[in-house]
């Protein structure tokens, strides 16, 4: 008498986000190596991003925090407030933790570097497929140490002004001499919105003048000296 044929497992759906198609490659390679790993889309900026996210339905997005249009963190917000049973894997260059908790504190799954082994992404996605936090060892001891001291001098937001990561990132710029239309060119956004974002960091900072500008981010590191 035959068998009754055995149900096949369900495969984990995964959306990536990034703006260079030899990383997508990369990354997919990884991924789809794993027999319950299903790669069901690709976005290269923020904005497709959400809208595969709403389309696709997928489990886990891995998702780059500089991109284009929307960036990564603008990306989570939208996806884990429109769709929060999709879990927000970050994957970027970057180890500074200043961004890193306003994305948990969005609902990111957890964050790996760019320079981490294909392994540590594997567990990661499957960590934020069983809707855990997943952080990168290395930075995960910094992220303590960080978060005690801060604990320890009362200091949060403030360290930075409030400014949320595309204010950051556009206070970059304008340190580093970009007009509004070349900044609005460079992250793929209006000029109008460029303006609105540069009136909104010189009022958290009550800075008025580009030199002071220039001076707040190389005190914090944001450009070189």
């Amino acid at each position: 008498m035959a068998k009754p044929a055995q149900p096949t497992a369900t495969k984990v759906k995964i959306l990536i986000a990034d703006d260079h198609a030899i990383v997508r490659e990369g990354i997919r390679m990884i991924l789809e190596a794993q027999p319950d790993f299903e790669v069901v889309g690709e976005a290269e900026d923020g904005d497709e991003a959400v809208r595969l996210a709403r389309k696709l339905a997928p489990e886990v997005v891995v998702m780059d925090i500089s991109m284009p249009k929307l960036n990564g963190v603008e990306a989570t917000q939208a996806i884990r407030e429109g769709l929060p049973g999709v879990h927000v894997l970050i994957l970027t260059m970057h180890e500074e933790q200043s961004y890193l908790f306003q994305l948990l504190r969005l609902g990111a799954a957890g964050y790996v570097l760019k320079r981490a082994a294909a392994t540590d992404l594997v567990e990661a996605v499957r960590a934020a497929h069983r809707g855990e936090t997943f952080l990168y060892p290395a930075v995960a001891q910094s992220i303590v140490q960080d978060y005690l001291e801060r604990l320890r001098t009362g200091e949060g937001s403030e360290r930075y002004g409030g400014l949320t990561y595309r204010e950051r990132e556009i206070l970059v710029l304008i340190a580093e001499g970009l007009t509004n239309a070349q900044i609005a060119e460079k992250l793929v956004i209006s000029v109008k919105t460029v303006q609105t974002h540069r009136a909104h960091i010189m009022k958290k900072l009550d800075l008025h003048d580009r030199s002071l500008l220039v001076r707040y981010a190389v005190r914090k590191g944001l450009i070189a000296p």
